[in-house]
């Protein structure tokens, strides 16, 4: 006797086979509320962030966005930054020049790009994504903690990150890049 079991169907994965993931591929992905992102054509997959996470993001972009001059833009996540075919990253938060938005996605420079730290994000972040942001010419990268909370703040200098500043707790920073800015992680922690 065969035993007739009904199996849910679920969707075939789109890979590429034999290859790496290019950010073409992307554009075949479901739009499923996960972040989709490539560092050296191998693809990444996020859940959506917890609230501390959104918190900090959310402050970010809310000093930021008051401060930015006419000719820049900030940006929060989703958005993907292109910078070439192997590699699609999503900034938390992100400044870039005006004319330097695409009607998709953005593929020149930006002017900043801040990653908020989480347990899973944290090697990704402070390791590859630094890495695709110097190699792609990204002038600064901040990286922000929330759990304790905290900063480090990269200039590009000769093509290389040199970092800028690093601040704790209730200690207050000046960066004069992308545009002036005053920071205070714990303030930007509790959002």
């Amino acid at each position: 006797m065969v035993l007739m079991v009904d199996i849910p169907q679920l969707p075939v994965p789109l890979l590429p086979l034999g290859r790496e993931w290019t950010v073409d591929d992307l554009e075949l992905l479901p739009d499923d509320g996960l972040r989709y992102e490539l560092i050296d054509g191998a693809l990444l997959v996020s859940p959506s962030p917890f609230p501390p996470h959104q918190r900090a993001a959310r402050a970010f972009f809310r000093l930021l966005d008051a401060l930015c001059p006419a000719d820049a833009e900030v940006f929060f996540a989703p958005l993907d930054f292109q910078p070439d075919q192997r590699n699609s990253l999503v900034p938390d938060v992100l400044v870039v020049r005006r004319e330097d938005v695409g009607p998709k996605k953005i593929h020149r420079p930006l002017l900043l790009a801040v990653e908020v730290l989480s347990a899973s994000s944290r090697r990704r972040d402070m390791l590859f994504k630094r890495s695709v942001y110097e190699d792609a010419g990204v002038a600064s990268y901040w990286m922000f903690d929330p759990t304790e909370p905290s900063l480090l703040a990269c200039e590009l200098v000769d093509g290389r990150y040199v970092e800028k500043v690093r601040a704790t707790g209730e200690g207050s920073v000046h960066l004069d890049r992308p545009f002036p800015v005053r920071l205070c992680p714990a303030e930007l922690a509790v959002g």
